[in-house]
């Protein structure tokens, strides 16, 4: 363990760290439009329950392609230098939902997102390790959850302005949609495809004035510090992929992004089940946020809580009081169901930082690539939904739950053992 930095240096430290709050707040605030657009593309485009989930499929894949790729540019060029190209590319992506609007094509909207989601892996591989590298020796799970709650800010705004400005204006059901003529079939798609252009145009000019603040603050070298760690080390494996915590891990962030994403994506559509509370998406939307709210002021109050109990032991409570409530969700239905899933926001809240933190411990020179393969593993984002919206459309949507409950189990097993492998 590396001695701890002097005064003046963990002072600069602090006000890196508080510099990466924007970065974080705004990988939620764009992770969690997703949500809104699942609903809203379905309607507009007619599809099913899994051609939906191609929104969440096509972000997230970004993830498997780009992000060790990633890892080694930033090992390279820096992490400073990872956060303004993050943000840049994701602008670019953010710019190219103004073309895929006008061109009233599924398929092109799905390209916007694979771009915007590159520009957002990048920053998610810059950002995790910076912190934890950041911070104080043996603070790691705590700092990364106390910096992770503004992620969690954006995500809890981001429902209440996608359901303003993408879902306020009505959306006809598909017998209505059967009813209109060609013309005006055509001319009603591209009107509410369009509805995602000023919003997405104003991401992009907010992320360039990100990527310029970066470019002109003075930062710590993480680098540096990484290979101070290094010089601590006891043993060397060689390789990130020899420490089997971390292999662990990385599972771990599969099935927590995966379980996240899929409630997230579904609870829209739950909530307008007749048999759960029959509301209208618009109205549902709002309630969206207490979903990712909870996940807000988990990671606020888990911050302190990590000062208290064992991350691990933490990790796993979280991980069991989800299986359950979903085990509520599915056997109780009505708005029992719409409760407990929406409390499962609370539950996740410190489940990614700590994960991340216990995964890569003690890795020094090998975090910039083990944060590339523990963001690779974000592609459970892609995964889970996918396969939770094809067992939605062969069941029932609350019993497709089962699916997410699974990853939780796993996280349980993490928590409790998996990050103890190499101790």
């Amino acid at each position: 363990m590396p001695a701890s930095p002097p005064p003046a240096a963990q002072q600069n430290n602090n006000q890196a760290l508080t510099v990466l709050t924007g970065l974080f707040f705004m990988l939620g605030f764009i992770t969690c439009l997703n949500d809104i657009l699942v609903p809203h593309l379905k309607a507009v485009f007619d599809l099913n329950y899994t051609q939906a989930l191609l929104v969440q499929f096509c972000f997230f894949t970004a993830y498997a392609i780009t992000s060790i790729p990633f890892g080694k540019f930033i090992s390279r060029l820096g992490y400073k230098n990872g956060v303004i190209g993050g943000f840049l590319i994701a602008a670019l992506g953010c710019v190219l939902f103004y073309p895929a609007a006008g061109s009233k094509a599924y398929g092109i909207f799905l390209g916007a997102l694979f771009i915007l989601a590159s520009g957002i892996t990048l920053l998610q591989v810059s950002g995790n390790p910076y912190v934890t590298l950041l911070a104080p020796p043996g603070k790691e799970a705590r700092t990364l959850t106390l910096v992770q709650a503004f992620n969690s800010l954006g995500t809890t705004v981001a429902p209440l302005l996608g359901a303003f400005f993408i879902l306020s204006g009505e959306v006809l059901t598909s017998a209505q949609q059967d009813a209109l003529s060609a013309e005006e079939l055509v001319r009603y798609q591209a009107e509410q495809a369009a509805s995602v252009q000023v919003p997405y145009l104003i991401l992009a000019g907010v992320l360039v004035v990100l990527a310029l603040a970066v470019a002109f603050i003075r930062l710590p070298d993480a680098g540096k510090i990484a290979q101070d760690i290094s010089a601590h080390q006891s043993e060397d494996k060689g390789s990130a992929w020899a420490y089997r915590h971390l292999v662990l891990g990385t599972v771990g962030i599969f099935c927590y992004v995966g379980a996240e994403v899929a409630i997230g994506s579904l609870l829209v559509s739950v909530m307008g089940l007749p048999d759960v509370a029959g509301m209208k998406d618009a109205h549902a939307a709002k309630y969206l946020s207490y979903y990712w709210g909870g996940a807000m002021v988990g990671r606020f109050l888990g911050s302190f809580l990590l000062n208290i109990f064992n991350p691990g032991k933490y990790l796993g409570f979280n991980a069991a009081v989800n299986v359950l409530l979903i085990a509520t969700a599915m056997t109780q239905g009505g708005h029992v169901a719409m409760y407990s899933l929406l409390a499962i926001g609370f539950f996740n809240s410190i489940m990614f930082p700590t994960i991340f933190s216990l995964a890569t411990r003690g890795l020094g020179k090998y975090t910039s690539a083990a944060s590339g393969i523990l963001s690779t593993a974000i592609v459970g984002g892609a995964a889970v939904p996918l396969i939770q919206g094809f067992v939605a459309d062969h069941t029932t949507l609350l019993s497709s739950f089962w699916v997410p409950a699974v990853c939780y189990v796993y996280i349980l097993y993490f928590g409790l053992v998996g990050h103890k492998a190499d101790d």
